[in-house]
């Protein structure tokens, strides 16, 4: 089995500011890490090709120094990483990223399973596997909780959908979205940090993806959503109120309006 798994490097969301006039996230302005959701997703394919004969291999758009997030994809169990990098995929919305992803999993080949995080911290959209699917024209399964079963022709699944859980029985080839209820991802251990050092990671550009897709599909020019304005939300602090002793009654009524406003004293 082959399986693929996609990674995106993402801006340490605690520290990172936004450019409200370009309307986009300023990178430069905070460090970066693996989404966490992926992190999940590599975990999960990796303790599939524990269990079955499968080569993991991690692909990632991004710069150039997105390598580094291959590399430790590789220190943490997986075979090979691939980059897609290039200025003209720059300022690719979620259709226009997706349909790049589907065109380097063409250009690897072979390919079984896609697993990738149910969505990124950067953007929360959860858009982009499920379009890589449809680019692929292949069936796919969101918000995976549990894999219960891997073979060379199917995969079953747990997917939480709104209240409910359902078991799905997916026919390769496919792809899976999963949540962070999966799994613990491993760390790095210190023999796989000095594999994944000397690892190289192959990159890929247009010119090598002209054959899947063109240049009106990617970038500025491929991507339909256009961010207009950025709005960062002030941050509310929790108020309180301090009632002296005699004001019990007037305490009483005003908690009581304030539950009639926020209806906690509907049925």
């Amino acid at each position: 089995m082959n399986i693929v798994v996609l990674i995106k490097q993402v801006p340490d969301m605690e520290k990172v500011k936004f450019d409200r006039e370009k309307g986009v996230v300023d990178r430069k302005s905070a460090g970066v890490e693996i989404n966490p959701f992926d992190l999940n997703a590599l975990e999960a394919a990796v303790q599939i090709s524990e269990k079955i004969d499968a080569k993991v291999t991690v692909v990632s758009m991004g710069p150039p120094s997105a390598d580094q997030a291959l590399r430790e994809c590789i220190a943490r169990g997986a075979n090979e990483g691939i980059l897609i990098s290039d200025v003209k995929f720059g300022g690719s919305d979620t259709k226009a990223t997706s349909s790049i992803l589907a065109s380097a999993i063409k250009k690897i080949g072979s390919c079984d399973l896609v697993i990738a995080g149910e969505k990124t911290v950067d953007g929360d959209t959860g858009q982009v596997g499920p379009e890589v699917a449809e680019f692929l024209d292949i069936p796919h399964a969101s918000y995976v909780s549990k894999i219960t079963d891997a073979s060379d022709d199917k995969v079953e699944v747990c997917s939480e959908i709104w209240e409910g859980t359902y078991l799905k029985s997916v026919k390769l080839p496919a792809l899976i979205t999963v949540t962070k209820d999966i799994n613990e991802p491993r760390l790095p251990s210190f023999k796989n940090k000095m594999k994944a050092r000397k690892a190289e990671i192959q990159t890929l550009k247009f010119e090598d993806l002209k054959e899947y897709t063109d240049a009106d599909k990617v970038g500025f020019k491929g991507s339909p959503t256009k961010v207009k304005k950025i709005e960062v939300p002030k941050i509310q602090k929790r108020q309180g109120k301090i009632y002296r002793k005699g004001d019990a009654a007037k305490a009483e009524d005003e908690l009581v309006d304030i539950f009639r406003k926020k209806k906690i004293l509907e049925a």
